[in-house]
């Protein structure tokens, strides 16, 4: 009785920091991998290698591919911090250096708020049911629909606005199950990608505040 349960708990935290372990692991390389592309994608192409919305994917990734809830959190999280992790320390230790640091804060705040809510829209996709199977999906493409206006109305960059449009389009379609759930993700995502584009124009703002707080 007692080596039952004294294996359980161990086992599942031996998981968990596999988990852990592995999502750090592949941040480190999206977020590098990204940073390295700025330098090698054509212009047309440059918007996918300097967007959250490539990271939030991956967080979405990493909770689609844990099991428990509390480990999708953390899986998310410890992806998205290790993009902006692996973005910075390539800039710093390979390129011209990562610049002001009130940017990298930035990011890690705001990975500290995506990576959670990503790795659970995963997980919610994978295993969840009823709005949580919509929901999931939803929030992911609502993420690109967001560049897609961002860039089109604050940017003027059409092509990569409907770029990230069509994306953010076919994830709700290609991850619902049913026609009637793609429809729903669709619409849901519409009107979560112009509440999230309102939210960006608020915190691209916060950068220039801290990096005069810091000065």
């Amino acid at each position: 009785m007692s080596t039952t349960t004294t294996t359980r708990p161990a086992s599942a935290a031996a998981s968990t920091a596999m988990s852990a372990g592995a999502a750090l692991i592949a941040g480190l390389f999206v977020g590098a991998l990204t940073n390295v592309l700025q330098g090698v994608l054509p212009d047309g192409l440059q918007a996918l290698s300097n967007s959250g919305s490539v990271w939030s994917a991956a967080a979405f990734a990493a909770g689609a591919m844990a099991i428990l809830p509390r480990v999708a959190v953390l899986a998310g999280t410890v992806t998205e911090v290790g993009a902006v992790v692996g973005y910075y320390a390539y800039a710093e230790l390979v390129r011209d250096g990562m610049g002001d640091l009130a940017y990298p804060l930035f990011w890690l705040a705001i990975a500290l708020v995506a990576g959670p809510l990503f790795g659970t829209a995963g997980a919610w996709w994978r295993t969840g049911i009823g709005w949580r199977r919509v929901a999931g999906p939803a929030l992911l493409g609502a993420v690109f629909g967001m560049d897609a206006l961002w860039y089109q109305f604050a940017l003027g960059y059409h092509g990569n606005a409907i770029g990230y449009g069509v994306v953010g389009l076919l994830v709700p379609v290609l991850l619902g199950s049913t026609t009637r759930l793609r429809l729903i993700g669709v619409a849901a995502a519409a009107v979560l990608s112009v509440v999230a584009v309102g939210a960006l124009w608020v915190v691209t703002g916060l950068p220039v505040l801290v990096a005069v707080m810091t000065r």
